[in-house]
């Protein structure tokens, strides 16, 4: 059993619930320890997960938000850095599944945030059980 902690953005309260879930049942399904952190925005996610990391707490973590294009450049700003904090983070061996939804509308964010369709929290939930893997593999 490994702890896992899923970092979220809480922003559409509907869809995160959604993500949550499939990331939750997941991680529990294959008889790992979940927690789960809310933090403002998806900007905050990567600094989140660092900070999480250190304390040596959790073997792993998902990113869960949602990111809904709007009418000014802020949407590539948000979604862009915020998957380049977490790209850091993983390149620096810290295993991350990427469940961050960036989408153009909120039709396209419950098609893939509802478990019965996509289910993108538990896509990211089992990336993040798979980097955990290959983290204890090529651990020396």
């Amino acid at each position: 059993m490994v702890r896992f902690l899923i970092v979220e953005a809480r922003f559409y309260d509907h869809l995160n619930d959604m993500l949550v879930d499939g990331a939750r049942s997941t991680l529990e399904g294959a008889g790992h320890e979940v927690e789960v952190l809310t933090v403002p925005g998806a900007l905050e996610i990567p600094g989140a997960i660092a900070l999480a990391a250190e304390s040596g707490q959790y073997g792993g973590f998902v990113a869960i938000g949602v990111v809904i294009r709007g009418e000014t450049f802020h949407f590539e700003i948000v979604a862009g850095e915020s998957a380049r904090g977490i790209m850091a983070l993983t390149m620096d061996g810290i295993a991350i599944g990427n469940g961050i939804l960036t989408v153009e509308n909120e039709d396209q964010a419950l098609a893939r945030a509802d478990k019965s369709r996509k289910d993108k929290g538990g896509e990211a939930a089992a990336a993040a059980m798979a980097m955990l893997e290959l983290q204890e593999r090529f651990a020396g």
